[in-house]
């Protein structure tokens, strides 16, 4: 980039001070590496050292300037103490028609992402403003904030007139080498696209399409790649547990982790380490799903300015981010939606039918439907309201994205173009074959949706929403606040299937009536029924309707009740899934039937003598259910699931 380029730039931009901070590092403290949270102007003043930015390494004396872009790594080597000054700032191109004319010809971050070090003409001046900026900063009223701020524009300017003097030689830093190299340090860390872009000062769709031009891969196929690379290392060469190592290479869910391990290598973690090693089976598994497809367990010294966090000796603690800085690039970015897009299929299976829709017949504007949503009959879209506003969406939908509600839609006869992943036990599982995957419903990959071209989106919570509300029509569904019967009504009107939705409903209950009368005479219907999961470190009893696991079809629908120690828990409304309990109190908590989750890898607790005891397992009603199967909670799982329960019911040793 040009000189005057940048100073071209710097007319244009808003400037936040961050940070400035003095620092002296003694010559028996050696800094390790750290990288830059926002750009910055590292300053030195006394003393030397070796300065390493990416790689670059740069000789630093008294007074020496290097400057580097958020998300660089630096590295300090000295000999003796060294003093130097960190200036930590944020910029913004302010006018939009600067911003247009720009973007065409430089990348989004400059002169933010320059990476360029020199040693000043006249290094006094620049220090004068630097020390000033300093005791101002330190005063942090809105008057010596304004004023720190002044102070940087001066800084800026001086540093300008000497660069013009000298032509330091600058350099622009590869965004993809700076991904690549963040990526195989924090592979471990929560990672996610918009993260990347932020951190290196580019949009999430540019950094996406350079990164793919370069490597062949996304962003975060190349984490999960790098992720999965690790992993079989580890089962290859260790003894580690399958938890340890999932949690070792960022996953904190190790069902999780597995599905994904096999969908990438063929086959799962413990058939990789047998036939790797020929050894016998790992132990450690689950105790319940945490939902979280990557790790939280940060250990990175990164400090988050821009939600006022600070560096503290020792290392520092990172939520999640908020990702609405991130949401108005995707906003800049978004396709200009297409209406009639090309037609998919729709599902047949457990399907109330083909949707009306709306048909333009009438002069008339709009009509109400059944539950409220307008119909616009001359531009064929529909008004639905929701606890995110009114949402005006195509009426015929063909390029439909859904997160996690994909069960209840299916049901409706709407087969989606795009979904978060399905477990491969799901009931509709063949229902949504072809159909692309986004991630985790509650992670989704928003430069995959943005390429998919969707007319409409259905997402189950307000952090999903966010993330994707400005790329088409969303519809927020708070699934988690909703009964089945609340929910399926809800997105029958976005379809305008509210007809579809009272059928699917009538015969769901006409099921339940029928399958309680079956199990009252077969004596069964008044037996209490255990819902377990996990193995010899610890059990959760699900205490809940709501909690999946079967608890809907088993508890909800057939009213069926638990033994009084856990019923008690169930019949008090609250957040809480289950309880964690120990082997040696888990018969206190058993009915006369018992249900208990599993999945591969899970433990085998037939030799376990307290297990073997229980009574309802030592005389053969133990059922197995698996863990994919009732996970979900639409209609669609739950008529398939109410099947299931019934069956194996009637078939197990009587209860006396």
């Amino acid at each position: 980039m040009k000189l005057n380029e940048q100073m071209q730039y710097w007319n244009y931009a808003a400037v936040k001070v961050l940070d400035i901070r003095r620092i002296v590092l003694k010559k028996e403290i050696q800094q390790g590496s750290y990288t830059l949270p926002a750009a910055c102007f590292v300053y030195s003043i006394r003393g030397s050292a070796e300065l390493q930015l990416n790689g670059h390494k740069y000789r630093s004396e008294p007074f020496f300037i290097l400057h580097g872009a958020k998300g660089s790594l630096l590295n300090i080597q000295n000999h003796e103490d060294f003093e130097y000054i960190m200036l930590y700032y944020r910029a913004f191109r302010a006018f939009p028609n600067y911003r247009k004319r720009w973007s065409q010809g430089q990348a989004l971050g400059a002169p933010l992402s320059l990476q360029y070090g020199f040693t000043p003409s006249s290094p006094l001046k620049l220090l004068r403003y630097l020390d000033e900026m300093e005791k101002v900063w330190a005063q942090q009223s809105n008057l010596n904030l304004l004023h720190t701020k002044s102070l940087f524009y001066q800084f800026i300017h001086e540093l300008m007139v000497q660069l013009a003097a000298q032509e330091g030689q600058t350099e622009l830093v590869d965004p993809v080498k700076q991904t690549l190299e963040y990526i195989h340090q924090h592979y471990r860390e929560q990672v996610t696209l918009d993260f990347l872009a932020e951190q290196f000062n580019f949009s999430s769709r540019h950094l996406s399409m350079r990164f793919k031009r370069k490597t062949g891969y996304s962003p975060i196929d190349y984490l999960i790649q790098t992720r999965i690379g690790k992993a079989q290392d580890l089962l290859a060469h260790s003894d580690a547990k399958l938890g340890d190592i999932a949690a070792e290479v960022g996953y904190s869910d190790v069902y999780y982790f597995s599905r994904i391990f096999k969908k990438h290598v063929g086959m799962s973690p413990r058939l990789y380490q047998k036939k790797k090693k020929g050894l016998g089976q790992t132990e450690d598994r689950p105790l319940q799903v945490s939902e979280s497809s990557i790790g939280w367990a940060l250990k990175s010294r990164y400090i988050d300015y821009d939600n006022h966090y600070r560096y503290i000796n020792g290392g520092s603690t990172m939520k999640r981010k908020n990702s609405s800085s991130s949401m108005i690039m995707i906003a800049i970015l978004s396709l200009t939606m297409l209406l009639t897009a090309c037609s998919s299929g729709t599902a047949n299976t457990l399907s109330a039918g083909e949707g009306t829709g709306a048909s333009s017949t009438s002069s008339s504007s709009s009509v109400t439907s059944e539950t409220g949503s307008q119909v616009n009959k001359d531009n064929e879209t529909r008004t639905v309201s929701t606890i995110k506003g009114d949402v005006i969406v195509p009426a015929n939908p063909k390029r439909v994205v859904v997160l996690y509600l994909q069960g209840d839609v299916v049901a409706l006869g709407v087969k989606p173009i795009a979904t978060s992943d399905v477990y491969d036990g799901a009931a509709y599982k063949s229902e949504l074959e072809g159909v692309n995957s986004l991630g985790t419903w509650f992670e989704p990959n928003p430069e995959a949706v943005i390429d998919l071209d969707p007319d409409l989106i259905i997402v189950p919570s307000e952090e999903t929403y966010n993330t994707l509300k400005n790329i088409a029509p969303t519809v927020y569904i708070p699934y988690e606040k909703m009964t089945t019967e609340e929910r399926l009504h809800s997105i029958a009107s976005i379809f305008g299937k509210e007809k579809e939705a009272e059928v699917l409903i009538d015969n769901l209950n006409s099921k339940v009536e029928e399958s309680k009368k079956t199990l009252a005479d077969a004596g069964i219907l008044d037996k209490t029924i255990s819902i377990i999961e996990g193995g010899l470190k610890g059990m959760v009893v699900v205490e809940s309707k709501q909690f999946g696991r079967g608890s809907q079809a088993v508890y909800e629908y057939l009213d069926m009740k638990a033994p009084k120690v856990v019923q008690d828990k169930i019949d008090v409304v609250s957040d809480a899934a289950g309880s964690t309990i120990s082997m040696e109190v888990l018969p206190e908590y058993i009915g006369d039937y018992v249900f208990r989750s599993v999945y591969e890898g899970a433990d085998n607790l037939t030799d376990n003598p307290i297990w073997r005891n229980i009574k309802a397992v030592k005389e053969g009603r133990l059922i197995e259910i698996d863990f994919d199967f009732f996970y979900y909670s639409d209609i669609y799982s739950i008529n398939k699931q109410l099947d299931f329960v019934v069956d194996k019911l009637l078939s197990a040793p009587r209860a006396h």
